[in-house]
């Protein structure tokens, strides 16, 4: 599959089939996350990834929806560690910049095995640190579920190309 294909396939899914994803597949989707670049190569990022099943009330503390808790048979926390990432000479950490480039690798990665996905950035970050059992210095940035697709993608919103692209000066 080309990038454009595999961008355009990708979307949020908000339904999931209750089906086991194969090792080998998951796999690589973890792989994609790793290999993802960050600033100064410094990685201060990290992922916790938990089996939806067994865990659903703990779960819809940190995000209600059911396609989150209990459908997915993954949920994936891209985390950060704010002291460990690079900081520009404005004082500007990084950190955030890195998971979002490591996270977008494994959703794109997902997709191109079949998988879907969804952004979830509207969660409990107090529930998600108990629940994830995530140490002092480790902050939850953004979740998604990981598993089949049981929905179909809507046609995507997209603003033009000259409202976002702009040459040489804004």
């Amino acid at each position: 599959m080309d990038y454009s294909q595999l961008f355009e396939q990708r979307y949020s899914v908000r339904a999931y089939e209750r089906r086991e994803v194969e090792p080998d597949k998951l796999r690589r989707v973890l792989e994609a996350f790793i290999i993802a670049p960050t600033a100064a190569n410094r990685q201060p990022i990290g992922l916790v990834i938990m089996q939806t099943k067994g865990h659903e009330a703990d779960l819809k503390r940190v995000y209600a929806a059911d396609w989150f808790t209990s459908q997915a048979p993954y949920v994936l926390v891209g985390c950060t560690l704010p002291d460990k990432a690079w900081v520009r000479r404005d004082g500007r950490n990084y950190a955030d910049v890195d998971i979002a480039i490591a996270f977008d690798h494994l959703v794109m990665a997902a997709t191109g095995e079949g998988l879907g996905t969804c952004w979830v950035g509207a969660f409990d970050p107090a529930a998600a640190r108990e629940v994830f059992q995530l140490p002092e210095g480790v902050e939850p940035i953004v979740m998604t579920p990981l598993g089949y697709s049981a929905d179909s993608p809507r046609p995507k919103l997209r603003k033009k190309f000259e409202q976002l692209i702009h040459q040489g000066r804004w």
